[in-house]
Parts: C-alpha cells; sequence; structure tokens
C-alpha cells in the first residue's frame, strides 16, 4: 500500500469516528420538557388558532326564571272595548266614521234613517199628549170631587187614567233612551253614538247599507288600545309558581330581541281537561301604539325582583363522569373546569345552584374543543413521564 492511500483510509476513519460520536451525542440530548397544568386546566398557547373559537361572558346575576317561556296571545282589553251594532234597523245615510280614527265617549259614528225611529218618537209624542190630557181631567175631576159635585167612582177613574198614560209616557221615554236618541222630535234620523273612547279597529259598514239590530257582526269595534291584554295557558304543575301581580316578559316576531312587560291581572279557577292547563290574562301597557290585537307573543313568566340567580346558556354546560362542568376563563386564556349544581334547564339556559359566582367568566361557546385540548394535554403529558 502506497503512503498516499495510508494516509486517506486514515483520514476516512477518523471522520466515520467523529460522525457516529456526534450522532451518539444528539441521541443523548434529554427530551424537551413539557409543562404540566393541574388536571382541570388547560392553557392555549399564543399562536393556538382555537382562541378565535373560544367565547366568554361575565356572570351577573338576573332573575330567576320559572319556567320555559309560553305562547300567548295580545288581545283587547275587553273594559275598554266595545262592539258597537246599531239597536234599531235603518239605511246608512250620511258620513261614517273612518277606520283607524281615534274617536271620545259619545262621539257620532253614522247616520242612519230609521222609519222605525220615528215611530217611536211619535209614540213618545202621542204618550205624553196623553199624559198631559190625562193630568188636566184629574184635576179637574179632582176639584170637583173635593166640592162634593163629582162622585168618588169618577174621582177614582181620573186617578186611574192619569196613572196609565204617566206609565205609557215613561215606556216611551225609556225606549227613546235606551236607542240613545237625544232629539225627541219625529225626523227619522238617528245617530250611533260611540259608547267608549278609543280607536276605531274594525268596520263593518257601507254607505247606503241596510242594518238592523240582529246582524251577526259588529257595525263598529272601538278599543283603547293603550292597554291591551295578555292571554296565555300555564300547565297545571306550574301554576302554583305565579300569582296576581307577577311580572311577565313578552317578545314578538315583529320586534326581534326586544322585551316588553305585562302584569298578571287574573289566574283562572279550572283546569281544561283535554290540556291540563288553567289560563292566565295579564295587563299590557301599549302607549306607543307598537303592539297589536292577536299578535303572537313568546311570555317568560319572572320571580320577584329580588329573587336572583346565575343563569348560563345551556351550551356552556357539557357532561363528563355523570356531573355538569362548565369552564371558567381565569385569566390570559387560562380556563378552568368547574363542576356545577344545575337547577332548571329551559331550552337555551339553565340555572346554577352551586359552582360559580358572579364577576366570573365562563366560556359560552367552544367549551367542547376545550375539553379536547385539555384531553389532548394530558395524554402528551402521561406520554412522556
Amino acid at each position: 500500500m502506497s503512503a498516499r492511500s495510508f494516509y486517506t483510509t486514515q483520514l476516512a476513519v477518523v471522520l466515520l469516528g467523529a460522525f457516529l460520536s456526534g450522532c451518539q451525542s444528539r441521541n443523548h440530548e434529554p427530551p424537551p420538557s413539557v409543562i404540566a397544568h393541574p388536571k382541570d386546566e388547560v392553557v392555549l398557547s399564543p399562536k393556538s388558532p382555537k382562541r378565535e373559537y373560544i367565547k366568554d361572558e361575565i356572570i351577573e346575576l338576573v332573575q330567576r326564571p320559572l319556567m320555559d317561556p309560553v305562547t300567548g296571545k295580545i288581545a283587547y282589553n275587553e273594559a275598554r272595548t266595545a262592539r258597537v251594532s246599531s239597536p234599531i234597523a235603518g239605511r246608512v245615510i250620511g258620513a261614517i266614521a273612518a277606520l283607524g280614527a281615534h274617536i271620545r265617549a259619545g262621539d257620532a259614528l253614522v247616520e242612519i234613517d230609521s222609519p222605525e225611529l220615528g215611530q217611536a218618537q211619535s209614540a213618545y209624542a202621542d204618550a205624553m199628549s196623553d199624559l198631559n190630557l190625562a193630568n188636566r181631567s184629574f184635576e179637574r175631576i179632582k176639584e170637583l170631587y173635593d166640592n162634593g159635585i163629582a162622585p168618588r167612582k169618577e174621582q177614582e177613574q181620573s186617578e186611574d187614567n192619569l196613572i196609565r198614560a204617566h206609565s205609557e209616557a215613561e215606556r216611551a221615554r225609556l225606549k227613546l233612551i235606551n236607542l240613545g236618541v237625544r232629539n225627541r222630535r219625529p225626523d227619522n234620523r238617528f245617530i250611533l253614538h260611540s259608547p267608549v273612547s278609543g280607536t276605531i279597529t274594525e268596520r263593518n259598514i257601507n254607505p247606503g247599507m241596510e242594518v238592523r239590530p240582529d246582524l251577526a257582526a259588529p257595525l263598529f269595534v272601538v278599543s283603547d288600545l293603550n292597554e291591551l291584554w295578555v292571554q296565555m295557558d300555564i300547565f297545571e304543575k306550574d301554576i302554583g309558581l305565579i300569582h296576581i301581580g307577577a311580572t311577565v316578559l313578552l317578545q314578538v316576531p315583529a320586534y326581534p330581541g326586544e322585551d316588553f312587560t305585562a302584569t298578571v291581572s287574573y289566574i283562572g279557577q279550572v283546569v281544561d281537561e283535554a290540556t291540563r292547563t288553567v289560563k292566565v290574562r295579564c295587563i299590557l301597557p301599549n302607549l306607543d301604539k307598537r303592539l297589536f290585537p292577536a299578535m303572537f307573543a313568546s311570555i317568560a313568566v319572572q320571580s320577584d325582583p329580588d329573587d336572583l340567580s346565575v343563569v348560563v346558556p345551556l351550551n356552556a354546560i357539557f357532561a363528563q363522569d355523570e356531573s355538569d362542568w362548565v369552564y371558567v376563563n381565569i385569566g390570559d386564556y387560562h380556563y378552568q373546569r368547574r363542576p356545577v349544581t344545575v337547577g332548571l334547564r329551559l331550552k337555551d339556559r339553565a340555572v346554577i345552584l352551586s359552582g360559580l359566582k358572579p364577576g366570573e367568566r365562563i366560556v359560552v361557546q367552544g367549551a367542547l374543543l376545550l375539553r379536547t385540548e385539555q384531553d389532548t394535554e394530558q395524554q402528551t403529558g402521561e406520554g412522556t413521564r
């Protein structure tokens, strides 16, 4: 072997030894350290894309809900509503009050030409004439009887005639009063007046129309829309949770997310055997006229103002090991898994009896994502030990 070949072989051996030594030293490097967190905590690193999917909110005490919202219906306040029909037959003449008009009690709604009214006015005039005649006759015969000229029988007959005439005049007068007639002179013109103040919400009358008292639909519906009723059916099992004066919150499709307040004014005394519900009625202020009769509403019965509790979204709670859990943000994307005791469960909320305090930040979106992250961290930690 030449000297050059010998030196080349020795150099190769040295380089191979250095390479193997380097690989051995790298194989003996300690594994990267893993930061251990308490068992029920998870931390998202600053670069974690999962941060964007985690939402939390501050816990506040609110009025304790009593039951799931029920569906109800807004209706006229019947104590402030009149369905007006004509008490007499006739034909519509003249102007008719407009639909939607605001009127006061006593205002004219429509004028009707009624021969029946003319007959009633004529009957009253005749009755008054007969009464005056009977009264003069009685006074004359009484004077004759007192002077011993007229017999007692004639005096008694004149007194009976006066009583009859008075009764007939009173009957004719009351008939005109019941018709709401102010002018008692025969003219056939009947004015239909509104008995209440409010808004004309329905009008079932047209010019020239023949009207009579027995029509199926009222000619006008007049209602004070400043105050409405809310009617709802409460299940028998929940009726003990409400009382007269309780507050309810309404939401209607016309104004999404906006609450309207009403007060329970009546609780029925009979359970419907078919539905096992009880009728409940509430008073609903409506000074701005935004709500209308026949609207459907979602109604939440409220507890007393001082009955406060922690209420969280239902999707903030997850079940594990037959217990309910939530994640609480304890700062800087550091989350703590915490057991809670759940009371009433609603469709989208739950009442928390223990485990959370006002002022804490609870994860309301992404709890299951944190749970997965926590399981991954624990598995990684166990694998490196």
